[in-house]
């Protein structure tokens, strides 16, 4: 989700990772020597650090499963595996509960407006069409699917059980939602990141890497492309461009129409995964503010959608 940078009680919570990260198992397993640990700001989903360990470098993750998001961390672990063998994500050196150890990747970590640069998205097509046809050769025989008109009805069954002050508006949701993946219709099925933030990429200078793979499940090709420009706030001419260059055949009208439909579906996601923040979330943010400018810009891109 949202790469956002939290202040909750700071020090005394950076202290207890830490000591949780210089717990791992792996440090001794391996027999490395006393660990250097920073944490690295910014993400909401998990606490994130650059750990040294004498000329290794490492970047550990720490989060729990939470349901209420649809994220498990078997299948992050999955996923992050099978990126890694496809070769467009850093290895997994260790894993335990709550816990995940990989390489650390030396580069930038993108901006959106990084993303709005046309010179990225032969990269970034490149990327995407490996984690949606080769990722699924490497993955374990049960994993997740990524729906998401089924993860937006599901947020809304969460909310009216969370007694949430959205309850009022979930009808208008769910009828609008049903439109959307009418409209979307049969797919293509892929293996999807689904959460396409600029802070997702790392650019190491030669190439671009993908990573973080919470939300990482079977979709449409769709859903990715229209994650990727709802979220980094591609204009129109880019978008297309996009289409145009994953698909590799001009875009008829049938297919923008399609793509909008997901790119509203992605934005009303994103507003209902705050609504759920809302009433679930223990961190010091104001998810009220930030449900209001989804929603907003939800609105603003479903109008535009019912012009088409």
């Amino acid at each position: 989700m949202l790469g956002l940078v939290f202040r909750n009680k700071k020090d005394t919570m950076t202290d207890d990772y830490s000591k949780r990260v210089e717990a791992i198992t792996f440090w001794k397993q391996a027999g490395l020597t006393p660990i250097r640990c920073e944490p690295i700001e910014g993400g909401i989903t998990n606490r994130n650090f650059r750990v040294e360990q004498g000329n290794e470098i490492y970047f550990v993750r720490l989060g729990e499963d939470i349901p209420e998001h649809g994220v498990y961390r078997f299948n992050e672990l999955a996923a992050s595996r099978a990126a890694f063998a496809c070769g467009i994500s850093p290895e997994v050196v260790h894993a335990e509960s709550g816990a995940l150890v990989l390489r650390f990747i030396e580069g930038k970590t993108l901006e959106a407006e990084d993303l709005r640069d046309f010179s990225k998205m032969e990269k970034v097509v490149s990327l995407l069409k490996t984690c949606h046809q080769e990722m699924p050769q490497h993955l374990p025989g049960s994993t997740l699917i990524f729906w998401v008109f089924q993860v937006i009805r599901g947020y809304a069954n969460t909310l009216r059980v969370g007694k949430s002050r959205m309850i009022p508006e979930l009808s208008k949701f769910l009828e609008i939602n049903a439109g959307m993946e009418k409209i979307v219709g049969k797919i293509d099925l892929c293996f999807g990141h689904n959460d396409l933030l600029a802070g997702n990429f790392i650019d190491d200078g030669q190439r671009l890497w993908l990573i973080d793979w919470d939300y990482a499940g079977f979709n449409s090709p769709l859903f990715d492309l229209a994650n990727l420009a709802s979220n980094n706030e591609f204009p129109e001419k880019l978008e297309r461009q996009l289409l145009k260059m994953y698909f590799e055949q001009s875009v008829s009208v049938n297919l923008w129409k399609r793509y909008f439909a997901m790119k509203c579906a992605s934005l009303l996601r994103e507003a209902m995964w705050s609504m759920v923040s809302e009433i679930h979330s223990t961190l010091d943010f104001d998810f009220v503010k930030y449900t209001g400018e989804n929603l907003e810009r939800f609105e603003m891109i479903y109008a535009q959608y019912e012009n088409l």
